[in-house]
């Protein structure tokens, strides 16, 4: 986000100096570029990941704005908080599992997903939201995908659960909007990360031919939270998509089917 310009005093004013962010799943990919980019617009940092080297490496490249806070993104929130002095103004519930498999996945499969994709959001805004309504003002920052509005073929546990994360993200910003929460659902479809990596043949067919760097995923949401935007789409074509979706639905079905039979010739 470029410093707003502020009238009544005459200088800009950048919109993050000062605040305190926390962004999970950020040793790498999309989490590792909002942190770089929170940084560089004047906040501090948690840099969380499951891999505490990854989390550290991170946060040292950053430099005295970030501190590393390794560990489980579904249960890390209180600790990330400790870690920014006791207060939180932006939480980005970034880490997410590309958990493949279709309707016969493992039941611990379902669960990781679930938990990791859904519970960390609903576990981390039960914590702060007390203070954000509180005090009138917090920001959530959901990383959901463009599945959470489409969906992915291949990956039924990813879909569903990145459904659940983006109707969560919408509960939020309806019901305490008025109450200064101000709520964002990146919803990108390929980004060039280990998980594009990690969805195989179907993210090659799918997501690869336009994936975009993590870099552009962090511009287009400063762009949306300037605009005040609840939906970032990093690929605006996800737009139309979705409007097809729901204004035709059983085309637009037939025209994944398509792309599954496509997938399963392959």
């Amino acid at each position: 986000m470029h410093p707003r310009h502020d009238h009544t005093k005459g200088g800009p004013v950048n919109a993050f100096q000062d605040q305190r962010v926390v962004v999970t799943g950020a040793g790498g990919g999309i989490g590792a570029a909002l942190a770089h980019r929170f940084a560089a617009e004047g906040a501090t940092v948690a840099v969380n990941d499951l891999d505490p080297a990854k989390a550290a490496s991170v946060a040292e490249a950053i430099g005295a704005r970030a501190v590393a806070v390794p560990g489980d993104a579904s249960a890390v929130a209180a600790e990330a908080r400790e870690a920014l002095g006791g207060t939180v103004d932006v939480y980005c519930a970034n880490a997410g599992l590309a958990s493949g498999g279709d309707a016969f996945a493992d039941e611990a499969v379902w669960e990781t997903a679930w938990d990791t994709n859904v519970m960390a959001h609903v576990r981390a805004a039960r914590l702060l939201l007390p203070d954000w309504l509180e005090r009138g003002s917090g920001r959530f920052v959901s990383t959901v995908s463009a599945a959470g509005l489409l969906t992915m073929i291949g990956a039924a546990p990813y879909s569903v659960t990145k459904h659940g994360a983006l109707a969560f993200a919408e509960w939020l910003s309806l019901t305490y909007r008025h109450r200064g929460l101000q709520v964002h659902a990146i919803c990108p479809q390929g980004v060039r990360t280990d998980m594009l990596t990690a969805a195989g043949s179907a993210g090659e067919l799918v997501l690869a031919p336009t994936a975009i760097t993590p870099e552009a995923v962090a511009d287009a949401l400063f762009d949306g939270m300037e605009k005040g935007r609840f939906l970032i789409l990093p690929h605006p074509e996800v737009a139309d998509f979705y409007a097809s979706r729901a204004t035709d639905p059983d085309r637009w079905l037939s025209g994944m089917n398509h792309l599954q039979r496509k997938w399963e010739t392959r």
